[in-house]
């Protein structure tokens, strides 16, 4: 998954941002609203917010996403306990609300729950002869586990998320590559090509000139 981390405590952001991509997550940690601000553009699986930043309130920037049609799953990361301020941070559009301080792997698995309520996932879907289970983070074909790398799974993941419909190619190096990676133009295909010869060739479909898809689950 693509994460924007929002969080302006160092030691803590740090620590998230090492924590998530050792998971296997693509993580954009900003410290601001301003550098969060400019990423308005850029796709992510979810958001992680504190809610008071050095230049304004997380909540408020959360909300405004919200007015302008944004559904990204969003979790709130706050010192901030008191239940009017829970009630608070859930009608402004948060997701999910988690106090600090928490514990890393409470973190991930509420975003897990917070994924699979937002795309109407299960953890373990069968596509074919293929079964995906999100929650493990594993793989299988014909009832036999399959080794995948990381970004091998990140593509896979990013297209189960969004079972029946198209992923344009720049949508899906945004979610698997986020802003630091430096490939070869044709990493994607690169990976989607392995997922396919591990996989089967029918798992991914090429939508010619819009992108790639993973069907339906049975």
């Amino acid at each position: 998954m693509r994460l924007l981390l929002l969080e302006d405590d160092d030691i803590l952001g740090e620590g998230l941002r090492d924590f998530l991509r050792a998971e296997g997550h693509v993580v954009d940690w900003c410290t601001r609203l301003s550098a969060a601000r400019a990423l308005q553009h850029e796709v992510f699986d979810a958001l992680l917010v504190d809610w008071q930043l050095p230049d304004g309130s997380g909540l408020q920037w959360l909300a405004a996403r919200r007015a302008r049609g944004d559904v990204t799953p969003a979790l709130m990361l706050t010192a901030r306990d008191r239940l009017d301020e829970r009630i608070e941070g859930l009608d402004s559009g948060a997701d999910d609300y988690l106090v600090k301080p928490f514990a890393a792997q409470e973190l991930l698995a509420r975003l897990r729950a917070v994924l699979r309520r937002s795309a109407g996932a299960v953890p373990r879907q069968c596509f074919g002869a293929v079964e995906v289970d999100l929650a493990a983070r594993s793989a299988g074909l014909d009832g036999r586990p399959v080794e995948l790398t990381a970004r091998e799974w990140a593509v896979l993941e990013a297209l189960v998320l969004r079972a029946g419909r198209i992923v344009s190619k720049a949508e899906l190096e945004q979610l698997v590559l986020g802003l630091d990676a430096v490939l070869a133009s044709n990493a994607l295909e690169v990976h989607i090509s392995a997922l396919r010869r591990k996989l089967g060739r029918e798992l991914v479909e090429t939508v010619r000139g819009l992108g790639y898809r993973v069907g339906r689950a049975a």
